[in-house]
């Protein structure tokens, strides 16, 4: 059972890929249109499109997928995308450079890029281009946090959903200098290879800066959902500073904490957490 935690790139034309098809529903995803789309010149920089093309416009949600910031592709995300599709929404599934590509900002660079995109195309995709949410996984959450707090607000974002998000790299650095968590220590290498490969430090400090969310807070971010399992490697006292420093200049943030130990995807398929993200998101763009 879910418990609120206690406290207060460049964007020219889309460049279509491939379209993707489901082998088993040949005859166009039950209504669904999807296609995939470029949004800058790198490999990465693509993203899926599902929408419902009917004539009218529709609220979005985009996706960003997890791992380490180093691995992962938007491929491992269908199922979750086809569930928001289903419920109406134009669906954005984001892959990104990792940061073997390219060191932070370039994973927010590229999100914002997407966006840039989608809002620009938004007729191409039913989509209504001053009424959507990021939802983010794990690195994909800290990507989605840091869009969310990038700046004073970004036009037509109404709300940001992190699954077990990365909210704090220097907490994840430290934490996993004395833990002997093995997946605390890989988020603190992960961490370092995102910033470049160097400690946040000296010449270091500024992109450790900027990778950390709760201190670009300004009054006009967006509304933030974190969800973290309890006794998880990245812990809800990751999000508390954001809820704290947001609530400062009146932002609302609520986290929400599960039993045990599932981390990213595997805790937004425990039972209650995706009625609970679904409903946040429903408040807040229909």
């Amino acid at each position: 059972m879910l418990t609120p935690v206690a406290a207060s790139a460049s964007s020219g034309d889309p460049s279509p890929l491939p379209t993707v098809h489901n082998p088993l529903d040949p005859q166009g995803l039950g209504g669904l249109s999807v296609e995939t789309v470029r949004y800058g010149s790198h490999r990465r920089q693509n993203m899926d499109v599902w929408w419902t093309p009917d004539g009218q416009q529709r609220p979005g949600v985009f996706l960003i997928h997890g791992g380490w910031w180093s691995s992962g592709d938007k491929k491992y995300m269908k199922e979750i995308v086809r569930g928001y599709a289903e419920l109406g929404y134009t669906v954005f599934n984001l892959n990104y450079r990792l940061s073997g590509d390219a060191p932070w900002p370039a994973q927010r660079t590229d999100a914002l890029a997407a966006i840039r995109m989608a809002r620009k195309h938004a007729d191409r995709w039913a989509f209504d281009p001053k009424n959507y949410v990021l939802v983010g996984f794990s690195a994909g959450g800290h990507i989605a946090a840091s869009v969310g707090t990038y700046g004073d607000g970004i036009s037509g974002l109404k709300g940001v959903v992190g699954l077990s998000p990365i909210i704090s790299p220097l907490r994840a650095y430290s934490d996993g200098a004395k833990s002997t968590d093995p997946n605390k220590r890989r988020l603190r290498t992960a961490a370092i290879k995102l910033a470049g490969g160097c400690a946040p430090k000296g010449k270091c400090s500024r992109v450790w800066a900027s990778m950390e969310v709760a201190w670009h807070a300004s009054r006009k971010d967006a509304p933030m959902l974190t969800v973290h399992s309890k006794d998880e490697f990245v812990p809800p006292v990751q999000s508390q500073l954001l809820k704290r420093m947001l609530g400062q200049v009146g932002v609302p943030v609520k986290v929400l904490t599960a039993p045990g130990t599932n981390h990213s995807s595997p805790l937004y398929r425990e039972p209650g957490v995706a009625e609970r993200v679904q409903a946040w998101i429903a408040e807040r763009i229909g």
